[in-house]
């Protein structure tokens, strides 16, 4: 797929939203019914899977096109600072400010490993 219109950082960033989504699904659903063996027969569980297979074959394509060390630091450093911002506006958590700091720098990271 040489000469793709879309940038593979977007589709990095498409790819951790998806991830992030499936995510939250996954962490809401767990909480509502636990961890057994009948999950495997929900319609949730195969939605989260469904989600997660999307957000995999974006990730392939962007190692087909940016190196693996720096795919892998910005789906990291992506995680961090989604989860964080998602999680505090939906599910109200608070981190400690030594936490924040933390998520300050993954967006340094982020940004670093973006624009270098």
């Amino acid at each position: 797929m040489q000469g793709s219109p879309v940038h593979p950082l977007l589709i990095l960033i498409g790819c951790q939203l998806v991830f992030t989504a499936s995510d939250f699904m996954g962490r809401y659903y767990m909480k509502k019914y636990g961890f057994d063996l009948s999950m495997l027969t929900s319609w949730w569980f195969w939605i989260f899977q469904f989600i997660r297979q999307v957000g995999m074959f974006g990730q392939l394509y962007v190692f087909a096109h940016l190196p693996l060390g720096k795919t892998m630091a910005l789906l990291g450093a992506l995680s961090i600072v989604l989860s964080n911002v998602l999680g505090f506006l939906f599910l109200r958590e608070v981190l400690s400010p030594v936490a924040y700091l933390g998520v300050a720098l993954a967006v340094i990271a982020i940004l670093v490993m973006a624009f270098r």
